[in-house]
C-alpha cells in the first residue's frame, strides 16, 4: 500500500505526533515553542497541548477540542489553539495547521521580510504565495484574527511578525512538506548572502521546470524480486532515511538509485516524502521499462543516460542540501581544495545552469566521470555519483561539509586553499594519476 495513504489512515493524535517529532529532531522548533493541529471529518480538532517538552510527546499527550468545544485529555490546548480555529472557521480547504519558529523563517521575521521562494526549482508549487501578518500578543483572539485574515486571502504559508511561521495542508503530510521546503528556502538565501549574491529563478524557467514532466515508462511484463534486487531495496531506504536525518535531502526533493543489473536499476519514486520512503516504493528498471503500478522519480531518464555511458558508476544520488545549494543560488564556484580529503573525495565540482538538467539534454551525463563525480546544478540540486552506494553519500556528506566550511569561513578571513603543487601531489599519491 501507498505510505502516503497509510499516513493519511493514522489517528490525528499520531499524525500529530509523528511529526512534531520530526519537526523537533530537525531542530526547527524548541522544548516549548510551535503547535500543530489537525482537523477531522467530525470537525473535532486535535492539537498538541501547552506546555508539554516536544520532544517526547506521547500520542496520548495530545488533545482534542470537540466541535461543540468540549476539551477532552490530559492537559490544556496550545495556547495558540485560537488561531487554529480560527484558520479552519475560514479555510474549510485546510485540515492540518504547524505553527513554528524554525531558525531561518524567525529570521526573515524579525526583519519584516519573506523569503523568495524562487530561489529553489520546486519551492514555488510547493508552498504558494506566502502572506505576512503583522504582530500580536501571542495567543490572543487578535492575533488569530490577523493569521486568518491572511489565509482568508487564499495563501498556504504566513511569516509572522517577529513571531515565526504558521502553514496550512490539504493534510498533516502537506503542510509538513510545504513548512520544511519554506524553511529550506530561507536557509538557502541566508547562508547564500554570507558567500555573495543570491540569484533567483524566473516564474518561466519555474514553469519550465515544472513541465519537464517526462511520459511514463511502458510496465515490465515479467517482474521478479530476486535477493540482490531486494537487498538494493534496503540500501536505498536506509541512505534515503540517512540523508533526511542529517539533513542532507528533505522531503519535497531528492532522487538515490543503485545499479542492479547491467543498466537495469532501482530508484526511488516521485510523490513519496523521502523521509517516509520503504522498500515498496522503490521503482525497479529493467531494459528500458519501469516496475508495474509505479512512477519513478521524473529524474530516472538522466539516471539512465548516466549508467549507460559510466560503467565506473554504480549509484547517483540527486538532492539539495542548505550549503551546497548557498552556492548554487549565488553562482558561487566550491572551491573544495580546502582540505586534503575534499579534494581526494570530489576533485573539482563544476555548477552547470539551470536547465541543464532537462530531460533530453546531454551536458550532465557526458559530464560526469571519474575525474568528475559531482556537479552543482544551479537553483536545483546537487548530483553525486560513486561505485558503491556508501561512496556516493560519504561524497555527498564531504562536499556539504566542505561548503559548510568555507560559509562558515566567510565572516573571518579570505580562503587560502591548497596550491596546484600540493593538488599536483595529492594526485600521485591517491589518484595514481
Amino acid at each position: 500500500m501507498n505510505e502516503i495513504l497509510d499516513t493519511q489512515l493514522m489517528h490525528p493524535r499520531d499524525q500529530i505526533t509523528m511529526i512534531i517529532s520530526r519537526i523537533y529532531k530537525m531542530g526547527m522548533t524548541t522544548t516549548s515553542g510551535g503547535n500543530i493541529s489537525v482537523i477531522d471529518d467530525n470537525g473535532d480538532i486535535w492539537v498538541t497541548p501547552a506546555a508539554v517538552d516536544k520532544g517526547s510527546l506521547r500520542p496520548s499527550d495530545i488533545m482534542c477540542v470537540r466541535r461543540d468545544g468540549t476539551i477532552v485529555g490530559r492537559h490544556k490546548p496550545s495556547s495558540e489553539y485560537p488561531f487554529h480555529k480560527a484558520i479552519y472557521k475560514m479555510r474549510t480547504d485546510i485540515k492540518a495547521i504547524i505553527h513554528a519558529h524554525p531558525p531561518a523563517l524567525v529570521s526573515f521575521s524579525i526583519v519584516h521580510q519573506i523569503p523568495d521562494t524562487n530561489i529553489i526549482s520546486q519551492a514555488k508549487y510547493i508552498c504558494g504565495p506566502i502572506g505576512y501578518a503583522s504582530y500580536e500578543l501571542p495567543g490572543s483572539e487578535l492575533l488569530g484574527e490577523r493569521i486568518g485574515a491572511e489565509f482568508n486571502k487564499g495563501y498556504m504559508a504566513i511569516i509572522m511578525e517577529n513571531h515565526g511561521t504558521v502553514l496550512g495542508g490539504s493534510d498533516l503530510l502537506d503542510a509538513f512538506q510545504r513548512f520544511e521546503t519554506l524553511e529550506f528556502c530561507a536557509r538557502t538565501i541566508l547562508y547564500g548572502n554570507t558567500i555573495g549574491k543570491s540569484h533567483y529563478l524566473t516564474n518561466e524557467q519555474i514553469d519550465d521546470f515544472e513541465e519537464q514532466i517526462p511520459g511514463l515508462l511502458p510496465e515490465i511484463t515479467d517482474i521478479s524480486y530476486p535477493s540482490d534486487e531486494r537487498e538494493k531495496r534496503t540500501s536505498i531506504c536506509n541512505i534515503v532515511h540517512r540523508a533526511c536525518d542529517q539533513g542532507l535531502m528533505i522531503s519535497s526533493y531528492g532522487t538515490v538509485s543503485i545499479r542492479w543489473r547491467n543498466n537495469d536499476f532501482l530508484i526511488t519514486p516521485t510523490n513519496v516524502p523521502r523521509w517516509n520512503l520503504h522498500i515498496g516504493d522503490i521503482v525497479q528498471i529493467k531494459e528500458g521499462k519501469r516496475e508495474p503500478g509505479k512512477v519513478p522519480s521524473r529524474a530516472t531518464w538522466m539516471h539512465q543516460e548516466i549508467y549507460r555511458r559510466n560503467p565506473a558508476v554504480n549509484s547517483i544520488i540527486l538532492t539539495q542540501s542548505p550549503y551546497l545549494m548557498a552556492f548554487g543560488a549565488t553562482k558561487t564556484f566550491l572551491n573544495v581544495r580546502t582540505i586534503p580529503e575534499s579534494w581526494i573525495f570530489l576533485q573539482d565540482i563544476p555548477s552547470i545552469p539551470f536547465g541543464a538538467h532537462f530531460q533530453g539534454r546531454e551536458e550532465i551525463p557526458e559530464l560526469i566521470s571519474s575525474g568528475t563525480p559531482a556537479i552543482i546544478i544551479e537553483n536545483d540540486s546537487v548530483l553525486v555519483t560513486g561505485d558503491k552506494l556508501l561512496q556516493t553519500f560519504d561524497r555527498l556528506e564531504v562536499a556539504e561539509f566542505s561548503a559548510k566550511s568555507l560559509v562558515m569561513a566567510k565572516p573571518i578571513g579570505d580562503l587560502l586553499p591548497i596550491n596546484d603543487n600540493q593538488i599536483e601531489e595529492l594526485r600521485k599519491v591517491f589518484l595514481k594519476k
